[in-house]
């Protein structure tokens, strides 16, 4: 018998049910993905018992040869894969790395410039109710009201009239190419540090499908999951005359001991996105997001931008009778995953919001492709025009369950990676 199961059968019976869940239906969030058997055997294993508080070789615990040999694994893998100077592997979470950057050049109170939460930011770029809302003066930037394209001009302005101590480059929510080559121009014109959060587009990057920021930008942040495919988790690379005070800052400055056993998995996430196969992985998630943008054109759906460069398509929902909120609910009931995202100028509340953000990477590692997406696209369609219709739902959520039997996540070996 499955010790969990015997431990704790009310858990196991969760679990079983989320293996369900992902299993047969869609998984369309863009932050979402699978990752390899591989990765989940390194998070799953022995190495969760040992603490391991500092850095390899210097550690305040004994016994920690093999877990160092670990971390530093990883870090030097992530130095070769994104083309940094340094690399600090430990930060459980893309806005625990963020966390550390802000920590390492800015006090309290000071003034940096971030992408608009409502224009396709993250809450880690100054909402008023997160850390660096509340820790430091923010001054959002957007996107153009005419393309939903990022306002360089507006970046430029900000940074001559506010003087920031800090710009930060990334999104959660944009769907087009990110020019870090002007961003850089710009922190250089007043004298700023730039920082890169690549978090939803680390896969891309490394694939050589959507520029690097290594060049440009003094920091670079990133999770290990989403296009990256691996643990959920953290890394946070820098220039060399910044690895000291971002090790620092990171332990004992916000964090104790480090989890060895994801930093394993990030490891494991890190040799396998160094691969072909990976890079071919990624041009059909970017294929598989046009293809999935211009079929829903194509049935009458706005897409924000007029389409997508990169994993996610941001639909406009204003003229389809149903706010994010409704949509994300019609489209659960039919076995569709996804989630509720304002647009920008959006006449809602972040609780409501008037789209929905879609990714391809989940269904992309299920091998699914172009054909796939177009079907896809004619289910959310006739889910939303239909949603009161009881028979339509039961007859598209029973489509993509047998979709999903022909595309097995795990059980098939020929779909791991």
């Amino acid at each position: 018998m499955n010790s969990l199961q015997k431990t704790d059968p009310e858990v196991f019976e969760i679990i079983r049910d989320e293996e369900g869940r992902q299993e047969y239906r869609l998984e369309m969030i863009a932050s979402e993905n699978f990752t390899s058997p591989a990765v989940m055997e390194a998070q799953g294993s022995i190495l969760t018992n040992k603490y391991a508080e500092g850095y390899p070789g210097r550690r305040y615990y004994g016994g920690c040869y093999n877990v160092d040999k670990i971390e530093e694994i990883a870090q030097k893998r992530a130095v070769e894969l994104f083309g940094v100077e340094h690399a600090n592997v430990q930060p459980h979470s893309g806005t625990q790395a963020n966390m550390a950057v802000y920590f390492t050049v800015m006090e309290p109170g000071a003034t940096y410039l971030g992408m608009d939460l409502a224009h396709g930011g993250h809450l880690s770029m100054g909402h008023p109710k997160n850390f660096s809302g509340r820790l430091y003066r923010v001054i959002p930037y957007s996107v153009r009201i005419e393309d939903h394209l990022i306002d360089y001009d507006m970046v430029r302005d900000l940074a001559k009239k506010h003087r920031p101590r800090m710009i930060i480059a990334g999104a959660s929510a944009y769907p087009r190419i990110i020019d870090y080559s002007i961003f850089g121009q710009i922190a250089r014109e007043v004298d700023a540090i730039l920082m890169a959060d690549i978090a939803h587009i680390a896969g891309l990057v490394v694939s050589g499908l959507h520029p690097s920021p290594a060049h440009d930008a003094d920091f670079v942040t990133t999770t290990t999951h989403k296009t990256m495919r691996g643990p959920r988790g953290g890394i946070v690379m820098c220039k060399k005359k910044w690895a000291s005070a971002l090790d620092s800052c990171i332990f004992p400055g916000m964090q104790g001991g480090p989890l060895m056993h994801v930093i394993a998995a990030k490891a494991v996430a890190l040799k396998e996105a160094a691969t072909r196969e990976f890079t071919e992985y990624q041009t059909n998630v970017v294929k598989n997001a046009k293809t999935l943008a211009d079929e829903l054109m194509n049935l009458g759906f706005k897409i924000v931008s007029g389409g997508t460069d990169n994993h996610l398509v941001l639909v406009d929902l204003t003229d389809k009778g149903v706010n994010g909120a409704q949509a994300q609910e019609i489209l659960e009931s039919a076995g569709i995953t996804v989630n509720k995202n304002a647009i920008p100028f959006d006449p809602l509340p972040p609780g409501k919001a008037s789209g929905i953000r879609i990714g391809t990477p989940a269904l992309t590692t299920r091998k699914m492709g172009t054909k796939e997406m177009k079907l896809i696209a004619s289910w959310i369609s006739e889910a939303l025009q239909n949603k009161s219709d009881e028979a339509v739902i039961r007859r598209i959520s029973g489509g993509i369950r047998e979709l999903c039997e022909a595309f097995p996540l795990y059980h098939d070996k020929k779909n791991e990676v």
